[in-house]
């Protein structure tokens, strides 16, 4: 992709196996957060491109489908060797569209080709299971079938790692795939359609259209879509959820987050602060995994928040390109207006803001960006608005607590239940945390609890709708159907 002088360019979709122009006349701006200068346009494409990518799906399944696990695998294999070559071009890609630092990126890289190298091995993870002489002269097998046409709906925070959370394993297991990558964030997931390209997949099994809601509503009501896969706010989640299962489709919503974590007396504070900012500021706190609320219990709140604020009081905000900054822009003006309001909220409700991001001393970025430092309130009640909501941005609750089992107590009634950690010289703290915290992804002396590509993507609660999460396998079996057959001969 030639990102060159591409405020000229407006994006193509891709259907059929053929990128071509989009016949839309609805067309939006892709604004680089850094500096607000244009990196193109994308068009949100018609009724008739979703209608033509789901049917060019449907039409490649058959045969995709025939093609052995093993010549599928070797597709893939192909891509993360290209994916590798093109690791820094990709991260380059992700920190001009969505503003995350260089470092940032080429994490979230990494990440997304673990994912399609866990695809790879499609011929064992598609593995059966037989039974002989169930009863005199039967036997049983169980066999693992694709289910069909998938869309994948993707959000702008992590514009590589999520759609490779999607389609390689969809792919793998012999399903067709529609991608449609955040309207925000389509750069990235362009480029790494063209490289699937190169890498040899047949015509017409992944598409690509662009769009929100209306792309998404024809997606969940095509009836030859048979599975959704969706990233997104918790609203969004439950309802992508609610009308793709009326639909009739397989869904697996992945959702919003207020993940909390548990500083012990005990703890060691160089590496806790160390992992604290990184999880609350890392991505601008743009993400479902991000540290939300702290619960500092008893006598470690007075030099946690010491060390916290003077931390992120240091942190330099700017242009996520260059080899000094350590956090970037958030996504666009509307989502910074947003974070502030949340700012005034906490300030209304009587929580102390001992670090105000709004007037943070160390934003290097030019004025055009979209920049807002990190903020931080101690002494806040767990009813509070910024105690309970997801904000989505660098802003970090302090609540202080008088032993660990309030600290689980207020976790545990939370609506979200994606992630929390624990840090702890104690074995027995860690082991009652993990036995008794109500999330699906735990982390002990662990700032971001995100699990390797071949274990699920395990939220809990209001964090995740559906049955079957997102990689590892139950990925696996999210994206086929089992079928038994009972045999005498």
């Amino acid at each position: 992709m030639e990102l060159q002088s591409a405020s000229e360019a407006k994006l193509k979709v891709f259907i059929g196996g053929r990128w071509r122009e989009s016949r839309s006349e609805e067309v939006r701006e892709i604004p680089n957060p850094a500096t607000g200068e244009l990196l193109g346009r994308v068009p949100y494409s018609t009724s008739e491109e979703v209608s033509e990518a789901v049917a060019a799906a449907a039409e490649a399944f058959h045969a995709w489908r025939a093609t052995p696990a093993i010549e599928r695998a070797r597709v893939l294999f192909r891509y993360k060797a290209l994916l590798e070559d093109h690791l820094e071009e990709l991260a380059r890609i992700v920190t001009l569209e969505n503003g995350k630092t260089l470092a940032e990126a080429r994490g979230e890289v990494r990440r997304g080709i673990e994912v399609v190298e866990f695809a790879t091995g499609a011929p064992t993870l598609l593995l059966g299971e037989f039974s002989e002489d169930v009863t005199p002269g039967i036997d049983n097998e169980m066999v693992r079938a694709p289910i069909g046409v998938v869309a994948g709906l993707c959000p702008f925070n992590f514009p590589v790692m999520i759609p490779l959370w999607m389609f390689p394993i969809a792919l793998a297991c012999g399903n067709t795939f529609i991608l449609k990558p955040s309207e925000r964030t389509p750069l990235a997931a362009v480029r790494l359609v063209e490289l699937l390209e190169q890498a040899g997949l047949p015509p017409g099994v992944l598409n690509v259209v662009f769009g929100a809601q209306e792309v998404a509503e024809q997606l969940m009501e095509a009836p030859a879509v048979k599975a959704v896969s969706f990233v997104g706010s918790q609203p969004v989640a439950k309802y992508v959820y609610e009308k793709a299962s009326r639909e009739g489709k397989r869904v697996q919503a992945m959702s919003g987050a207020k993940n909390h974590l548990i500083v012990m007396p005990d703890a060691d504070l160089d590496r806790t602060v160390d992992a604290i900012l990184a999880s609350a500021f890392g991505n601008a706190g743009e993400r479902c995994l991000a540290a939300s609320v702290v619960l500092a219990v008893g006598e470690v709140a007075d030099p946690l928040v010491e060390r916290l604020s003077k931390e992120a009081a240091n942190l330099v905000v700017g242009d996520g390109s260059k080899a000094d900054v350590q956090m970037g822009p958030v996504i666009r003006p509307e989502h910074k207006q947003r974070i502030l309001q949340y700012i005034e909220k906490g300030q209304a409700e009587g929580a102390h803001l001992v670090v105000d991001g709004r007037s943070h001393k160390r934003i290097t970025g030019p004025s055009t960006g979209f920049y807002l430092g990190p903020s931080i309130f101690d002494h806040v009640d767990p009813g509070m608005v910024i105690a309970r909501e997801e904000i989505f941005g660098p802003v970090l609750s302090v609540i202080r607590v008088a032993d660990l089992h309030e600290a689980l107590q207020i976790l545990n009634r939370s609506q979200y239940g994606n992630a929390a950690s624990i840090f702890t010289r104690s074995g027995s703290a860690a082991r009652e945390f993990r036995y008794l915290a109500g999330a699906g992804m735990l982390g002990v002396n662990i700032g971001v609890a995100a699990p390797m590509a071949w274990l699920p993507f395990s939220g809990w609660k209001a964090s995740f709708y559906g049955d079957l999460h997102a990689t590892g396998k139950d990925a696996v079996r999210f994206y086929t159907e089992t079928k038994v057959v009972i045999s005498r001969w």
